[in-house]
C-alpha cells in the first residue's frame, strides 16, 4: 500500500496478518458465527502469530511496535472476521494497555508476560445493567477489609471475560464510603485468587464469536495491592484508555468495511444482469465508487491520528473523529453491499450478511454518534 506513513515493514505485517485471516479465520468464521462460539484455538494461534501485545516493550513479552502496526493488524482481522478483531482489540487496548500504562513494576511483571502468549486474555469492566456511557452511575463497590478488597456488583457486555482462556479483568469500583459519595477506583481482579461468577452471553446478533461475559461479584476477594494505579484515579484511567480504544474500534469498522466493498465488487464482476456485469451497469459502479471514496477517508485519518498517538500529540477529539467516522461507513457500506447482492446477501451462507449484522455494534452505547460528538465538542 502506498501511504505516506505506511513503510516497508507496515506493509510485510499486513501481508502476513492477511495471510492468516484468509487461511486459519475465513475457514471457520461462519461456522463459529452461527454457533456463537468463541474459538480459543484460533485465539491461541493470534497470540502465536504475535498480534497480543504488539506495543508492549520486549522486557515484557511484547514486540515494541508502533500504534500503527497494530492497527493494520486490527482492520486485516476485521476485513474477514469482526469477532476475532474485537478479541484482539479489547485484549490489546483495554486489557493490556492499562495494566503498562498504569500498573506498578510488580504487577507488570508479574501479569504482562502471561497476556503476550494468546494462552490468557484479560478483560475491561466497566460497563453494568445500569452503567455505560454514564460511567459516574457505576455502582459496583470495593471496601478495603484488612489486606483484601471486598468487591460486590455486577459487569455486563464485557469482551474477553467468561472464555476458559479468560485470566481476569480491571474492575472500575467505588472505593468510596458510599453510593452518595463516589470515589472511583481501578482494581486488578484475577480469576485464579478470586472467586467471581462468569457467565457467558449467547444469542447475540453480533459478534458471536467473541468471547461476552456477564460477572457477579459477591464478597469478592482481592489483594490490597491489586489496586491499580491510585486511589480515587479509577475514572481517569477508564476515560484514557477508551481514548486509545476508539482507535482500535476505528480499525474495526474500517477493516468490517473493506470486506464488505470487496465482497461487493468481486460480486458485481461475475453477475450478469440485462447482458453484462454488474460493474458495467452506472448504478452499481457508482455505488462501489461511493464506498471506495469512504474507506480512502477513513483510513488516511485513522492512520493520521494513529501518528498523533505516536509522537506523544494530543488525539482525543481525532479518535472520536474517526470512531465515529468509520462506524457510519461500516453501517453504510455494508448496507450497500447486500444492496448489490440483492437477495443473496439476505442468507446466513453468504459473508455479507454476518458483516451487515456486525457493523450494528459499532454505534451502540459508547459508539454512538451523540456520546462521540460530545466527546468532540468538549474539545472544541
Amino acid at each position: 500500500m502506498n501511504h505516506p506513513l505506511i513503510n516497508d515493514f507496515h506493509n510485510k505485517l499486513r501481508e502476513q496478518v492477511r495471510d492468516f485471516a484468509e487461511k486459519e479465520i475465513k475457514p471457520l468464521a461462519q461456522e463459529l458465527d452461527d454457533r456463537g462460539e468463541f474459538s480459543a484455538e484460533l485465539t491461541r494461534k493470534m497470540g502465536k502469530l504475535g498480534l497480543f501485545g504488539m506495543t508492549l516493550p520486549e522486557e515484557y513479552g511484547g514486540r515494541n511496535l508502533d500504534t500503527l502496526s497494530y492497527i493494520i493488524a486490527v482492520e486485516e482481522l476485521a476485513r474477514v472476521d469482526s469477532s476475532q478483531a474485537a478479541t484482539m482489540a479489547a485484549h490489546n487496548s483495554l486489557g493490556i494497555a492499562p495494566i503498562y500504562k498504569y500498573g506498578s513494576a510488580e504487577q507488570k511483571i508479574r501479569l504482562l508476560p502471561k497476556l503476550v502468549t494468546g494462552e490468557n486474555i484479560w478483560a475491561f469492566g466497566l460497563t453494568e445493567p445500569n452503567a455505560g456511557s454514564d460511567a459516574r452511575a457505576v455502582e459496583t463497590s470495593a471496601v478495603h477489609n484488612g489486606n483484601q478488597w471486598v468487591i460486590n456488583g455486577q459487569k455486563v457486555f464485557i469482551t474477553n471475560s467468561a472464555s476458559e482462556l479468560s485470566m481476569g479483568i480491571t474492575l472500575l469500583a467505588n472505593t468510596g464510603q458510599d453510593s452518595n459519595n463516589k470515589e472511583f477506583s481501578t482494581i486488578l481482579v484475577e480469576r485464579e485468587q478470586s472467586e467471581y461468577l462468569a457467565e457467558p452471553i449467547t444469542n447475540k446478533m453480533v459478534w458471536r464469536a467473541a468471547d461476552t461475559g456477564r460477572l457477579t461479584f459477591r464478597n469478592t476477594l482481592a489483594p490490597k495491592e491489586n489496586l491499580l494505579g491510585e486511589q480515587g484515579k479509577g475514572m481517569r484511567y477508564m476515560l484514557e484508555t477508551l481514548d486509545s480504544g476508539r482507535l482500535s474500534i476505528a480499525a474495526v469498522g474500517l477493516g468490517l468495511a473493506q470486506g464488505a466493498y470487496e465482497m461487493a465488487k468481486a460480486y458485481a464482476g461475475v453477475r450478469k444482469q440485462f447482458g453484462k456485469t454488474l460493474l458495467h451497469i452506472p448504478a452499481i459502479s457508482d455505488k462501489l465508487a461511493d464506498m471506495d471514496i469512504k474507506l480512502e477517508l477513513a483510513r488516511n485519518y485513522l492512520y493520521y491520528s494513529c501518528w498523533l498517538k505516536d509522537n506523544n500529540l494530543p488525539f482525543k477529539k481525532q479518535a472520536a473523529i474517526v470512531k465515529l467516522y468509520t462506524s457510519e461507513i461500516a453501517k453504510q457500506i455494508s448496507d450497500e453491499a447486500v444492496q448489490v447482492f440483492g437477495a443473496y446477501g439476505l442468507f446466513k451462507d453468504n459473508d455479507v450478511e454476518r458483516f451487515f449484522r456486525d457493523q450494528r455494534i459499532l454505534g451502540i452505547g459508547e459508539g454512538t454518534s451523540e456520546i462521540l460528538k460530545l466527546v468532540i465538542g468538549r474539545s472544541l
